[in-house]
């Protein structure tokens, strides 16, 4: 364990924050080569929604003659920017904690930026395939009965997607948050599992809070993988602890039941796909008649 002074850890904060900013730098200069297509792809889930509603063409606004290049040639690439650069962010926030942890658990360091990075994205992914496409759905539809047309601005449903996209992929650090808390001694298993009723009642909360409308099937949707991803912390904290009491997991038993289990999974899916019907789409619940 490195020992630092106070000014010693300024200096160091403020050289990590400077190259995380160079490092996002470079991935904006990236995204800005391709702002058109990234575009397409993030204006798809509007075009499903209105589409699904019967509003045809499926267009978003432009009112002011600025709007259309904030967005699509600044905003845009700097969130693109954001998902890029997480590794390298990622690596200069272990970089400035790592000279406080002990020299066996600086080893952590490559698992901890590849899995932070890997859930951050794959939070992304699931908000753009299964939150976001319901959410928006339900708001646009809001009203289509009594003759309200909607209107949506390519701000405003920037704001809402940004907002959706990044608070999930944020949401899905929680396993490495907890990992974090456990591996500085802040937390452990044992203390999580006594009182894992309060941090469920916490992520409803949160979930009602982030959850762009007020329907219990959108809430479900992302509280439920927040509770998974909680006892998934749980269980690496308790790895560390195994690990730090020189005791290993019984990794083949339970391997052996859980790929027991997708087994069965996946000849329900191919029963439910060649014998009634179903088949696999690129949406939420991914299989559908």
């Amino acid at each position: 364990m490195l020992r630092m002074s106070f000014m010693e850890h300024l200096e160091e904060l403020r050289s990590r924050i400077i190259k995380g900013l160079i490092g996002c730098g470079v991935a904006f200069a990236a995204s800005l080569c391709f702002s058109e297509p990234l575009w397409r792809f993030v204006r798809q889930p509007a075009t499903k929604a209105l589409t699904t509603l019967g509003y045809n063409p499926p267009n978003l606004t432009m009112i002011e003659p600025m709007e259309g290049f904030n967005i699509i040639w600044f905003k845009l690439p700097l969130v693109c920017a954001i998902f890029l650069s997480c590794p390298w962010l990622l690596y200069q926030v272990w970089a400035f904690v790592s000279p406080g942890l002990y020299r066996k658990e600086r080893r952590w360091a490559t698992p901890f930026i590849l899995v932070s990075a890997g859930l951050f994205i794959l939070g992304g992914i699931f908000a753009y395939f299964v939150i976001f496409p319901f959410g928006l759905t339900f708001l646009l539809g809001i009203g289509s009965k009594d003759y309200v047309v909607p209107m949506v601005t390519v701000s405003e449903y920037f704001n809402i997607f940004v907002n959706v996209i990044l608070g999930v992929g944020l949401v899905f650090e929680l396993p490495v948050l907890i990992f974090f808390l456990t591996l500085l001694r802040i937390v452990s298993p044992g203390f999580l599992m006594n009182h894992s009723r309060y941090a469920i009642l916490a992520i409803f909360i949160i979930a009602a809070v982030v959850t762009p409308t007020p329907d219990v099937v959108n809430l479900m949707l992302f509280a439920t993988p927040m509770c998974l991803l909680f006892y998934v912390g749980i269980f690496a904290s308790y790895l560390l602890v195994l690990h730090r009491e020189n005791r290993k997991f019984p990794w083949r038993p339970v391997l052996t039941v859980v790929l027991g289990v997708l087994i069965l999974l996946a000849f329900a899916v191919y029963v439910a796909i060649t014998h009634y019907g179903y088949k696999l789409v690129l949406h939420w619940p991914f299989l559908m008649r």
